[in-house]
């Protein structure tokens, strides 16, 4: 288990909420951690596997959506690191050595099914993202169509901020939004019919982007279940919360302490650590055929 990293040989450029990145030569070394956030803060318990299921997902499904977009990876194997770091061996199914690129002033989220902020925000204004939808609508429904709903990205110790498409162009400009618009839409599509038939829904996720040049590039981590929202197909029924394959179980153990989300998270109890650490093992193992151990 790994909460965060120490490569003295590498330059520490950020330690985010579950990645530390390093300068390596004209390429980026990204670490993933076992640390788990909810609500924006980086929680106290870490969870076992939880680092290795995130990065080997991601790998899995940048290399099932190169037809689609080109992504940021350069190489991923841990024979392929320089020798002065490969005594770091906890680095091995954790690490990713990716191309430098300018990221994007965006988070990109596409939503099939109205759940959790969106549901909450339809409820009170009829609206998603500030979008007026049609009414009638029920908890966990299927919208007829994908919606895409981008907000900003926010700084440290704030949150996104659900912006317009209109602010977006204004932001990325016309074209550029137009073209990661469709590209998000295109990759949720894709990865909604693959997951689907092994038995997974997948209600919302969100997209990063970055340029290199003037080439639009996938960033970051892409359908995993820190970036998106996962249900048993099997067990799915509209009008109602759903059985979740993510980090929900935890923002719902999380909501039911009565925390107050301004003040330091509650700690995990052994039971929360264990049951997610679980739920990432069995997601991956469901999408892959894979086994983390």
């Amino acid at each position: 288990m790994i909460r965060e990293t120490n490569i003295n040989e590498l330059k520490l450029l950020s330690r985010g909420k579950v990645r530390d990145i390093y300068e390596l030569d004209e390429n980026l070394l990204i670490v993933t951690t076992d640390r788990v956030s909810a609500f924006d803060y980086v929680l106290h318990e870490i969870i076992p596997f939880k680092g290795i299921v995130l990065n080997k997902l991601a790998l899995f499904f940048f290399e099932k959506t190169e037809h689609i977009i080109e992504n940021h990876i350069e190489y991923y194997d841990f024979d392929s690191l320089p020798n002065y770091l490969k005594k770091y061996e906890y680095l091995k199914d954790r690490f990713v050595v990716v191309k430098k690129a300018k990221t994007l002033p965006v988070e990109c989220i596409v939503r099939g099914y109205i759940t959790g902020s969106a549901w909450s925000e339809y409820v009170k204004t009829q609206t998603i993202g500030g979008m007026y939808v049609e009414s009638g609508l029920v908890e966990s429904e299927k919208f007829p169509d994908d919606i895409f709903t981008p907000s900003t990205k926010a700084e440290s110790g704030m949150h996104d901020e659900n912006i317009s498409f209109d602010r977006m162009k204004e932001i990325l400009g016309h074209q550029l939004a137009e073209d990661v618009k469709t590209v998000s839409l295109s990759l949720f599509s894709y990865a909604s019919e693959f997951l689907e038939n092994r038995g997974i829904i997948m209600a919302d996720t969100k997209f990063e982007f970055g340029m290199m040049g003037d080439k639009l590039l996938l960033i970051d981590e892409i359908f995993t279940p820190d970036s998106s929202r996962f249900w048993f197909k099997s067990k799915y029924t509209a009008g109602t919360k759903q059985e979740s394959l993510d980090k929900q179980f935890i923002r719902n153990f999380l909501l039911s302490t009565g925390w107050d989300r301004n003040s330091s998270p509650p700690h995990l109890t052994e039971e929360v650590v264990n049951e997610t650490s679980n739920i990432y093992k069995t997601i991956y193992k469901l999408i892959t055929d894979d086994e983390i151990s």
